[in-house]
């Protein structure tokens, strides 16, 4: 039986974890849950044309709405008639708040801007221009993109603040919430388009200010749920506990969206926690330092252990023992280019700093990442995760 909300049909649950498999619909074709996007970040995916995704069968991108609110702006973005036109993509897209990125910006220098309960200024890092950044705003640039899934904007501060000060910040994301909310049924009612609207819950590593966050979240009512800050403490552990119990907070009927989740073992984890997508720089950022994933057997195995001891390998062809080493990149890829070139070759793009280098590791990690996601629905659909 099909459990609907919206524009995301969930197919099946999985007998043996909190998994399950789902479709969403968007403006721009449907996506198959759980799924993992590339970042677009600047309305291109490093180092690879359309033909590169096409062939790999990406099935979603993510752009980032402050990166291309300052470069190339929004008068080019809307003389080309939205995101998709300019970077000619004809598959979903997700367009994130710019939060992240301004938070960031301003936790490292506070000289750079400040945060208010009314909105975000902040200096660009391109000119020094100073810039306004309200949930409204936020919102009319996403709509402006002409994306099929946008983010409401987000106070997100880092995991080890205050309790005091998170407790503000909680505060903000949930009445920016409300606003975003308003501004965007103001927007759809006068464009006629309804894409999908994600709120982010907040709360750091404090199940309590969580469940508070969430809880704001859910008067005023999404699509889906986002985990807003960084999946792992300041130490680099990854934060289970915390990413487990978020998931539960958001109702079975919506999407969960466990931003900048990347690393292999962590969006199986999250799958398993019920976490439906996942965006992450990593496979793209990886490659273009030569690092290589592989897989460590044809069949994926999910077991606790063999998530401790990972299921893949990671390769740094920089690494002198590639020198003379005539294998292909991957001899079982669906990519000719992976099949042909050798691990010698690729190690000698990289050493003479050739594009054509980065682009390759690039384009294995994310066919890597794809056969990931796809074994994953399989998994599911098999009762085996």
């Amino acid at each position: 039986m099909l459990t609907i909300m919206n524009n995301f049909k969930i197919i099946k649950n999985s007998k043996i974890s909190k998994a399950r498999l789902g479709v969403v619909n968007t403006e721009h074709g449907k996506v198959q849950t759980p799924f993992f996007m590339p970042d677009a970040t600047r309305a291109v995916v490093k180092g690879l044309n359309n033909v590169d995704l096409d062939n790999l069968g990406l099935p979603a991108l993510v752009v980032n709405t402050y990166h291309l609110y300052l470069q190339p702006g929004m008068q080019v973005v809307q003389k080309a008639k939205g995101v998709h036109e300019f970077m000619n993509w004809d598959k979903p897209l997700l367009s994130d708040s710019g939060g992240f990125q301004v938070y960031s910006l301003i936790h490292k220098n506070s000289k750079l801007g400040k945060i208010t309960d009314k909105e975000v200024i902040f200096k660009s890092p391109l000119d020094g221009s100073l810039h306004h950044l309200t949930p409204e705003k936020s919102i009319q640039i996403q709509f402006s993109l002409k994306t099929d899934m946008i983010v409401c904007l987000d106070d997100c501060p880092p995991n080890d603040l205050n309790d005091s000060d998170m407790a503000l910040s909680i505060e903000r994301t949930i009445a920016w919430a409300k606003r975003c909310r308003v501004e965007y049924e103001r927007l759809a009612k006068k464009h006629q388009r309804r894409p999908l609207l994600f709120g982010v819950i907040q709360g750091g590593t404090n199940l309590a200010m969580r469940k508070s966050c969430a809880e704001g979240l859910l008067k005023t009512s999404f699509d889906g749920y986002g985990y807003g800050a960084r999946p792992v403490d300041v130490d680099g552990k990854f934060l289970g506990e915390v990413l487990s119990y978020t998931a539960d907070l958001i109702p079975k009927d919506n999407l969960r969206f466990g931003l900048g989740i990347g690393l292999p073992e962590d969006i199986v984890a999250c799958v398993k926690m019920g976490w439906d997508m996942f965006d992450c720089v990593i496979p793209t950022r990886e490659g273009r330092h030569g690092r290589i994933f592989q897989w460590k057997n044809s069949e994926l195995r999910i077991t606790n252990y063999e998530l401790r001891k990972k299921f893949y390998n990671t390769i740094n062809i920089n690494n002198a023992k590639f020198k003379k080493d005539m294998s292909p990149i991957n001899k079982d890829s669906k990519l000719l280019e992976l099949q042909e070139y050798s691990k010698a070759y690729l190690y000698h793009l990289f050493k003479t700093n050739e594009v054509l280098g980065s682009r390759l590791a690039s384009l294995n990690n994310l066919e890597f990442y794809l056969d990931l996601m796809e074994k994953i629905r399989q998994s599911i659909k098999l009762d085996k995760i």
